[in-house]
């Protein structure tokens, strides 16, 4: 081969990036949610576009009650009536929470910075 000649592959390898196709949130930061199953509230601080835990995590849920991964998860400030946690939910167990009380979390003060009906307004050094 000469200096002017370049090799042609065979099968040249891919540079494309498969994605996962986008999925649609149905809701927002600072949205308040419920559970559809276990009932708790919580306000949403951030939202994946499909699963994005550990597989471990995904493993840990009992099999006939995983959800699918293609869908958006929700990064929770959750409270019950015992206490309060961050929560990892997928979108098909979530629901508009119709109850007009705020979410009584620790975390909320850091993250966002008031509420009014029935939002929570992140902190601007949170917004990008």
């Amino acid at each position: 081969m000469t200096s002017r000649e370049s090799y042609i592959w065979p099968n040249p390898p891919s540079t494309e990036m498969v994605a996962p196709p986008v999925a649609h949130a149905r809701f927002g930061i600072g949205e308040i949610v419920r559970h559809r199953l276990f009932g708790f509230r919580g306000v949403i601080y951030d939202v994946d576009p499909v699963f994005a835990n550990s597989e471990e995590w995904y493993q840990s849920i009992p099999e006939e009650m995983r959800p699918p991964k293609d869908q958006p998860f929700y990064h929770l400030l959750a409270e019950n009536s015992e206490s309060s946690y961050i929560a990892y939910v997928s979108q098909q167990n979530l629901t508009a929470d119709d109850n007009d009380e705020p979410i009584d979390h620790p975390a909320i003060p850091g993250i966002f910075e008031g509420y009014s009906e029935g939002r929570y307004a992140l902190r601007r050094e949170h917004r990008h």
